[in-house]
Formats: C-alpha cells, structure tokens, sequence
C-alpha cells in the first residue's frame, strides 16, 4: 500500500472495521481482523490509533456523518416540512434496509459498552452525535421551508431520536416495512406539528415608527 497520511490511513482503518462488521459481527471486529482486511500491520493501526475502542469511537462518529449527508441531500426538494422530515426518515430507512448487519452490529455495540467499564463514555458520546445531527436536519429543513421551531429545538431533536430508534429496532425484529412507513408517517406529522410559520420580525420587537 502507498504511503498514506495519518488522516488517510485513520479512513481505511475505519471503513475495513466497518465492512468486517458488516460481514462478522462486533465481537469478531478484532484489531487483528481488522487490519488484515485493510491490509495493514498492526504498527501502522497503532500509529493512528491508541486503541481499538478510539477507533471504534471514530467509526461511530463516521456512521452518523453518512447518515447526515444522506437525510440533507434527501431535504433539497422539499415544499413542506412535514415532506421534508419524511424525505429525511426515509433517508435514513433506506440505509437501514441496506445494511441491516451493520445497524444491528452497531445496537450490540452501545449495549457492549453499557457493561464494559472502559466503554462507559462511548453511548452517551454516540446519543450526542445522533441528537445534532437530528438537530441539522431540522434546521435545515425550517429554513429550506420557511418555518421555525415552537419548542427548543434540542427538545424536538431528542424526539426526533426516540423515533428513529424505535424505527430501527422494530424494523430490525420484524423486517416489516409497511409498519416502517407507517411510523414514519406519524413521526413526519408529530414533528411538523412543532412548527410555526416564520417571522421575518420576532414577535417580541416593536413596530417601527413610520417616518413623518
């Protein structure tokens, strides 16, 4: 393999662990496992990483910027913010459908770290990155359509979270995608209902005096 960068290698690093995980499970995404599928030594993984699980910290981080480019884009042509969540959760769906392994591999591995000490940080630092990166797509989706938030939006994004996990797991035990498109559907006209048409002047301001 060509010289890489430190920044390069930490890449290949993160998507060899990702497609190990996707073909073997969590528990089998061993150091070892995963620089023979990128095709590296062990010095080279720890050059860039002091550990596995600050590697597996940066492949959470990578998962969930994926799944923020993927709703954003599916945002642009929206008219309504009700379409414009919708367009996101399904967005969102359809990268569950495409690699259920990976999501499952990824819920073994928050409940993995629940139990193990030295992981104690590592769901709370995951639930975060879920939640701003809901909060992007809410802001994203009231500017592109004109609108503006009733609650803090920090509240609306938790929720916005809470839903797509209920997705994910349901979806996961029974693979039933009509009850997916179903709650969708319900969670595209709850999280609209939290939206109020926007104002160019805050309601709080007073009106202007008009010249004489």
């Amino acid at each position: 393999m060509a010289r890489l960068s430190s920044a390069d290698r930490r890449a290949v690093l993160v998507r060899a662990a990702l497609r190990v995980i996707d073909r073997d499970g969590v528990y089998r995404a061993t150091t070892r496992a995963i620089v023979a599928e990128a095709e590296m030594s062990l010095a080279s993984f720890h050059y860039v990483f002091r550990s596995r699980d600050e590697m597996l910290g940066e492949l959470f981080a990578f998962v969930v910027r994926r799944e923020e480019e993927a709703t954003l884009a599916a945002l642009s042509s929206s008219v309504s913010i009700r379409q414009a969540v919708r367009s996101g959760l399904q967005a969102y769906f359809d990268l569950l459908a495409a690699h259920p392994e990976r999501e499952q591999a990824l819920q073994e591995l928050i409940q993995y770290a629940l139990r193990t000490p030295e992981l104690a940080a590592l769901p709370g630092a995951q639930y975060r990155r879920y939640v701003h990166s809901a909060q992007t797509m809410l802001e994203h989706g009231a500017e592109l359509t004109g609108v503006r938030w009733a609650i803090p939006i920090e509240q609306l994004s938790g929720v916005l979270v809470a839903f797509t996990d209920g997705l994910t797991m349901s979806w996961l035990a029974n693979r039933d995608d009509s009850a997916a498109a179903a709650l969708m559907e319900f969670a595209a006209d709850a999280i609209a209902a939290q939206s109020v048409p926007a104002r160019s002047i805050p309601a709080s301001d007073p009106p202007r005096e008009q010249p004489q």
